[in-house]
């Protein structure tokens, strides 16, 4: 199942509220946290607070994507404030497995996090363990990036290695991710899609959440 998991980062913060609903009109199913801290990337955006004042206004999962340098530090927080799902970045895991551990313990889904010069494999020993696998298309960081062609590969080599070991985690994908480029992600396999400037540019949430979604699922159909 094609799901969008429109990205707050890229909406109207004094109107917060009536954008996730908006997106969720439009069709939108996940809303992505993306939390920055400044030392792993070069921004700063969201900790537990905002999930904390996301939580009333909608009953979505709250996606957490930590591009932070020590998630173990921050999942109970997380957890307190209301998330349901966690990806923490490979490059940022000192112990990858303890800390899915941690998140599965705190009661959300774990998922894992590849940045674009991250092989695939290096995720083998913990893809039994994690509810998706998010393939990061642009390097993280900033949102409005172009997208990056290698991350299709990727992609498809996650279906390959969730096929050969009889798995079913699902596949994220994130980073310039527009009406442009969803077919090609779609196709190759990811069924997770992370959008936040496709969704909320001109302040047309709905409609472009509906037009977003017509294409993966379009898509889909031709693969």
């Amino acid at each position: 199942m094609i799901e969008l998991a429109f990205s707050i980062l890229a909406s109207d913060f004094a109107h917060l509220a009536d954008e996730v609903a908006a997106a969720e009109r439009g069709g939108g199913t996940i809303v992505h946290v993306d939390v920055m801290d400044g030392h792993f990337v070069p921004n700063i955006t969201f900790g537990p607070p905002m999930v904390k004042a996301l939580r009333p206004i909608t009953k979505l999962p709250l996606d957490c994507h930590l591009m932070i340098e020590d998630p173990d530090a921050f999942i109970p927080a997380f957890a307190e404030a209301g998330a349901d799902m966690i990806s923490v970045q490979q490059e940022a895991c000192r112990h990858l497995h303890r800390t899915l551990q941690q998140i599965v313990v705190h009661g959300m889904l774990p998922g894992v996090v590849i940045n674009p010069a991250t092989p695939v494999e290096t995720l083998i020993e913990v893809l039994p363990m994690v509810h998706y696998v998010l393939v990061m298309s642009v390097n993280p960081g900033f949102g409005g990036q172009q997208f990056l062609p290698l991350a299709v590969d990727k992609i498809a080599h996650l279906v390959e290695l969730r096929e050969h070991m009889g798995l079913n985690f699902r596949i994220e994908v994130d980073g310039g991710v527009a009406h442009d480029t969803v077919a090609s992600v779609v196709q190759a396999g990811a069924d997770m899609l992370v959008a936040g400037s496709a969704i909320f540019e001109k302040g047309r949430a709905e409609q472009n959440a509906v037009e977003f979604l017509r294409t993966a699922r379009a898509a889909v159909s031709k693969s």
